[in-house]
């Protein structure tokens, strides 16, 4: 058996019609140098009862149980307190990991010790199937983080170094969402970088109407935290940030997945 080199992170809640089918695509990996750290956030649904069984069953799951709902940087960063293994890769409770993903990216950071970050682009799908293949800049800059988020959470695995140096997740109110940009915020102004393999390890069960249903708050919250980032990196301003910025606030709900594919 290979030791155990990966924690994968787990915040799940109420994903108990998804939960097997996610931990099935973490046993179907081709490197099984992993243990799984689940923590079920005050779901009220089945999901803690399935992930208790799930445990029964594989002797290297760590369950964990948060009385009520907390949100997903608390979720992950306790999480963070069980993980000692010198990666951390993170997963969600509704997508699918394809077969190797751990032994393509544990791969490149052991043999790319400048990088603390590695993640890949995704597909997204739904109950019709794949809808979206994404695309990830390669070697993302601090001038890449001007419009979103230069790499996809769910399928990264980053050194558990680099989460200890940042302070794990924010844990401001403010952070329920957006918790993985402000992290690589925070890792590249330490001088930390990160590299997207450029190939699909990762599906992202995905509804496509998700984004405008998100309420003026949310979105006002996000265009805070945004411009933090560009002030923190000291990116310049060109109006086509400012544009999209106030697209989040102003634009009616239904243009916004538009404005999100054309700042790309």
């Amino acid at each position: 058996m290979e030791d155990i080199r990966i924690s994968v992170l787990m915040g799940i809640y109420n994903c108990s019609s998804t939960l097997v089918e996610a931990l099935d695509s973490l046993y179907t990996q081709t490197y099984k140098g992993f243990k799984v750290i689940l923590c079920d956030d005050g779901s009220t649904d089945n999901t803690y009862e399935i992930a208790l069984e799930y445990s029964r069953t594989h002797r290297n799951i760590v369950l964990l149980k948060n009385e009520r709902n907390l949100g997903l940087n608390l979720t992950l960063n306790k999480c963070l307190e069980y993980a000692d293994t010198e990666y951390c890769a993170r997963m969600d409770g509704d997508d699918i990991s394809l077969p190797t993903r751990f032994e393509k990216e544990i791969a490149f950071l052991d043999s790319h010790p400048e990088f603390d970050i590695v993640s890949c682009p995704m597909s997204h799908f739904d109950e019709s199937g794949i809808w979206r293949n994404g695309k990830a800049i390669e070697y993302p800059q601090n001038t890449d983080f001007k419009y979103c988020a230069p790499f996809c959470h769910a399928p990264c695995m980053v050194r558990k170094k680099a989460y200890d140096k940042v302070g794990g997740y924010s844990t401001h109110p403010s952070m329920r969402r957006g918790q993985d940009y402000y992290l690589w915020y925070k890792m590249y102004k330490e001088g930390m970088r990160g590299y997207n393999i450029q190939e699909i390890l990762y599906m992202m069960r995905d509804d496509k109407n998700a984004i405008k249903r998100r309420s003026v708050k949310t979105r006002l919250k996000g265009v805070k935290m945004h411009w933090e980032i560009i002030r923190g990196l000291k990116i310049k301003y060109p109006y086509l940030i400012i544009f999209i910025s106030l697209s989040k606030i102003l634009v009616p709900s239904f243009l916004v997945p538009v404005l999100r594919k054309l700042k790309k």
